[in-house]
Parts: structure tokens; sequence; C-alpha cells
């Protein structure tokens, strides 16, 4: 049975082989693009990428350990009733400088589009042993994002040799900038 996770709370995970669930929905008049991108940050113990390849999008679909790859770029706004994007994370490939993988969602062109989360709903993020589908935890997000253009929905992290998941839930703006600024420093030209 599933858990249904709240802010902060954490779960051990017990699994090699995972997806990683993204779904919403956007609530913007019909019609209107509303494109949502899914990311994974693989951080070293300097809570940095040790490369830019260990940032995990649609535009690089997966870390070079093999560990985790991204389903690419769902743009049709969150229409399906399921997960929109996924994430597939293979934890005995994970590198050993590896200590936490965060989960982030963004929105894409929101300055141009004038888009951000308050305009977005059903937000989740959802853990799934990617053998059988069984979800081990879902995290809802319920609050209302008013200004914020990205969001850290959870992270999964290694403690005393085990995988655990927290569900982070928090709001920024700036978009997947700045994510790459806080997470990829190095990398952000």
């Amino acid at each position: 049975m599933a858990i249904n996770l709240t802010k902060g709370q954490r779960v051990d995970i017990g699994l090699q082989k995972l997806g990683v669930g993204l779904g919403w929905d956007p609530s913007a008049a019909p019609g209107v693009e509303f494109d949502l991108d899914a990311s994974a940050f693989m951080l070293a113990g300097n809570q940095q990428v040790p490369t830019e390849k260990f940032f995990v999008f649609y535009g690089n679909a997966i870390s070079p350990d093999g560990a985790v790859e991204s389903s690419g770029d769902d743009r049709t706004g969150g229409n399906s009733d399921g997960d929109d994007e996924t994430l597939m994370v293979d934890l005995s490939r994970i590198d050993p400088r590896i200590e936490q993988i965060i989960f982030t969602v963004t929105i894409h062109e929101f300055e141009e589009r004038k888009q951000n989360f308050g305009q977005v709903r059903n937000s989740f993020i959802r853990i799934y042993d990617s053998s059988n589908d069984n979800e081990l935890c879902k995290y809802e997000l319920g609050e209302d994002f008013s200004v914020e253009t990205a969001v850290e929905f959870g992270r999964l992290y290694k403690r005393n040799d085990s995988w655990r998941f927290e569900a982070i839930g928090d709001g920024h703006p700036g978009g997947l900038k700045t994510f790459v600024k806080k997470y990829a420093s190095a990398y952000a030209g």
C-alpha cells in the first residue's frame, strides 16, 4: 500500500530500480500552451553536480553512470491521467560521488507566457517499483504557488548505505535557471 506523504516527510525506499513519476494539470484556458519540465540534479557531497552530465532532463536524457534516465519532454501541458514525465532510477548504477538526487519541475518559457505554478493544479511526485509499477509513496503538492516558476518536489538521498526519499515541495521564482545556479553553478554560463 502506497504512503501519502506530507511536506518534509521521509521514507526508506528499499529498492534498486524505481520510477519517479511527476504529474500536473494546467488550469490555464484551453488552447494555451503550458510546458512543464521534470529534471534531476545528481549531487555530490558539496551539493553540486560533479559534471554537467549529472543534470538529467529532456536535453540530457541519461546520466553518465546510466543511473538516471528521463522519459523525455511532454509538451502537451499535462493532459494525461497519470505521470506527465518520468525519471527512471537504478540506484545500483549510481556513481559513488553521488549522495542525493533532487527532482524538480519548472515552467518552460514562463516569462514569455506569463505563467506560474499558481496556474497548475493536481501536482504530484510518486515513487514506484519499476519492475511491477507498484507505488511506494506519493506527495501531492497542495500549496498555491502564485509567483513561483520552479518547484523542488523531492529528493532521494543516501543515509547509512541505504536510500530514502523526502517530500520537499519548495517553490522558487526564476525557472530552471534558479536550480542550475544552485546545483550546477560551475556550468551556469
